[in-house]
């Protein structure tokens, strides 16, 4: 097992359409886990989810959150970011965003249509300031 240099990790998690977990804490303090599209932008990593969805209601409650992003295959590697995240709620403020989000995981040719799909009132841009990574290559070698 490597640990990954800051460039290598960067590199790993804009790599391709590798989802993200995305965890945050439930209102009785449990975590939740579900996946969300992603980009990464500096220092921040941004996804879209709706405002009345748990992970929504979590986030406005409690903007702590963990995204891990990993490869699943041999010889199996991944990233864990951490952080606060703000929240978004102007649809043309998110628009560009969602966008992008929508281009990579679907391609540049619907990346307008999903943005525009995820870019309208009671939907959230989650912005997250990462302030913590834990990236880890070749764990099983």
């Amino acid at each position: 097992m490597e640990i990954m240099k800051e460039d290598e990790w960067r590199d790993f998690v804009r790599q391709g359409t590798r989802t993200g977990k995305a965890a945050v804490v439930r209102a009785d303090g449990s975590p939740h886990v579900t996946p969300v599209w992603f980009v990464l932008d500096g220092d921040e990593l941004l996804f879209n989810t709706g405002a009345d969805s748990l992970k929504g209601r979590a986030l406005a409650r409690d903007p702590r959150v963990s995204v891990c992003v990993e490869d699943d295959t041999p010889p199996f590697s991944f990233v864990t970011l951490s952080g606060e995240v703000t929240l978004e709620r102007d649809p043309a403020a998110m628009l560009p965003w969602s966008i992008r989000i929508g281009a990579r995981y679907m391609g540049a040719g619907r990346g307008e249509e999903f943005g525009r799909r995820n870019a309208v009132p009671g939907e959230l841009l989650v912005r997250m300031r990462i302030t913590h990574v834990v990236a880890q290559r070749a764990v099983a070698a």
